[in-house]
C-alpha cells in the first residue's frame, strides 16, 4: 500500500515525531511511505474560483506547492493527516492542503484514512476531528483510526510506541 503523510506542523516537534513513528511502522509492514511536511510548503487556501472545473481541468490556477502536494492525493491508497492543534482545529497549513484537493473532487485511489493530533492543552481535539470525519465521509475513504496527544504523552515512548503498532497493524 501507497501512504501519503501530509504533516501539518509549521515546525519540527510532537506531530513530526508522530509522523515519522507511523512511517516506520508502516514501512515495517512492508507499505511505501511519502511523508509531506505542508505545514513548511506555501499553499494558500481555496479561492473559490472554480478555474479547476473549467478551465484548469482538475489543475488548480495557483501556482505554489500545492503541486507538490497534488500527486500523493492522486497516487495514494491511503492519506494519514497529521497536525499539531492551533486554537481548536488543525494548522492554516493542513487545511489548505485539505481544501485544495476540490480541485480534483476526491483523492482519486485513498481508499484510507487517518489523523493523529497533537496539544499541548487537554482535549482541544473535537474540532479537528469533526472536520476530518466529514471530510473523510465526503470522500468515501474509510476511517482507520485517529491518535492524539496531550500535554505529556506528547513524545513519549508509549505513545510513539502506539503509533507504530497502529501503523504497523494496517
Amino acid at each position: 500500500m501507497k501512504i501519503a503523510i501530509l504533516n501539518g506542523s509549521p515546525k519540527t516537534g510532537n506531530t513530526a515525531a508522530m509522523a515519522n513513528a507511523f512511517a516506520e511502522g508502516a514501512k515495517e509492514a512492508g507499505h511505501e511511505v511519502e511523508i509531506l511536511h505542508v505545514g513548511k510548503m506555501k499553499i494558500g487556501g481555496c479561492l473559490a474560483c472554480e478555474y479547476c472545473h473549467g478551465k484548469g481541468a482538475g489543475t488548480c490556477v495557483q501556482k505554489d506547492d500545492m503541486e507538490k502536494v497534488m500527486p500523493a492525493y492522486k497516487e495514494a491508497d491511503m492519506i494519514v493527516y497529521t497536525s499539531p492543534i492551533y486554537y481548536f482545529g488543525m494548522t492554516a497549513q493542513i487545511s489548505a492542503a485539505i481544501q485544495r484537493v476540490y480541485a480534483i473532487g476526491k483523492p482519486a485511489k485513498a481508499k484510507k484514512a487517518a489523523l493523529l493530533l497533537s496539544a499541548a492543552s487537554p482535549n482541544p481535539f473535537s474540532g479537528a476531528i469533526a472536520t476530518y470525519k466529514d471530510m473523510v465521509a465526503f470522500t468515501g475513504m474509510e476511517n482507520a483510526g485517529i491518535i492524539t496527544a496531550s500535554g505529556d504523552e506528547n513524545g513519549s515512548a508509549a505513545k510513539m510506541a502506539e503509533i507504530k503498532a497502529f501503523a504497523k497493524a494496517l
